[in-house]
């Protein structure tokens, strides 16, 4: 499930819909093993906020055009933080059934034919994530082409499979544009925001604040990851990105910071406030799927 995360992640670019997606395939699956709920569920939450940060990243995205950086530096930075992150959620599911075998018990033996058939099965898509990310790492499109030439290998592998009817793209279209309006909402209220921050002098004076406090680049960087901590427990991903950012960025530029280093530790602290209790997003949505399980077993 948390590797299916990571490659849906590498397509999708939200962590919204990587967990809707793998929850509704996945969650069934974990129940007919007879999987701890919270192990399923948690798995299913903790993975979903891989398509924060795994290339192509809507908080990326938003990062950079908020600080006017590299869109494809930042692609190429998340994609090593994405993987490490994987590896960490993958050995804590292991640890936990270790301690426990009961939570994610041993499936039956599969033949290596049948791994082979549903492989192949998942070959096109896996294909279409090489050649999007590849293609981006290799020089050969940008980050916005590379979003094209996806949307239309995808697209061409629907209509072969016979997967694309008038319902299925309607909707694809509908989703689409609520998406595109959501992100342009977002920038411009950022937009409107960040002459405001200037006006007030708000980020100068509270890194002048920070800067006197004797802590060091390390001790306000400190800072900044506890405030992000608390305000992942209220506030939504992309709101809090666009909130802090604009205050937190010249902050860290005149503590000698890299903005893409900056980018990418901003987007895992937004990244967890998806699955911090009271007001986790990825929580909720793993909730809808799974009706059943209390909201407190998936925190």
């Amino acid at each position: 499930s948390v590797l299916g995360c990571a490659a849906f992640s590498a397509v999708s670019g939200s962590s919204v819909a990587t967990a809707v997606t793998i929850g509704r395939v996945a969650l069934p699956e974990m129940e007919r093993f007879n999987y701890s709920r919270g192990l399923a569920t948690g798995a299913v939450a903790a993975g979903g906020t891989l398509g924060f940060l795994i290339p192509p990243s809507t908080g990326f995205v938003i990062y950079a055009i908020l600080t006017e950086q590299s869109i494809g530096q930042l692609f190429m930075s998340g994609i090593l933080p994405g993987l490490l992150l994987t590896a960490l959620f993958i050995g804590t599911v292991t640890l936990i059934s270790l301690r426990d075998p009961a939570a994610g018990p041993r499936g039956a033996e599969i033949s290596f034919s049948e791994k082979m058939a549903a492989g192949l099965r998942a070959a096109p898509l896996l294909g279409i994530i090489i050649v999007s990310i590849g293609g981006i790492y290799l020089g050969v499109f940008t980050p916005v082409e590379a979003a094209g030439i996806g949307a239309g290998l995808v697209l061409i592998m629907a209509l072969f499979t016979g997967k694309l009817n008038w319902s299925t793209g309607s909707k694809a279209v509908s989703d689409t544009v609520r998406t595109t309006a959501m992100l342009f909402l977002i920038i411009i209220g950022a937009a409107v925001l960040n002459p405001f921050l200037s006006m007030t002098q708000l980020p100068a004076r509270l890194g002048e604040t920070m800067t006197t406090m004797g802590l060091g680049p390390y001790g306000v960087l400190f800072l900044i990851v506890v405030a992000y901590l608390i305000l992942g427990m209220f506030m939504d991903g992309l709101a809090m990105l666009v909130v802090t950012v604009p205050i937190f960025y010249p902050i860290m530029m005149s503590m000698g910071f890299d903005p893409i280093w900056f980018g990418v530790v901003a987007v895992i602290m937004i990244e967890m406030g998806m699955i911090t209790p009271p007001v986790g997003m990825n929580v909720f949505v793993v909730k809808g799927i799974a009706k059943d399980v209390p909201m407190s077993t998936i925190f």
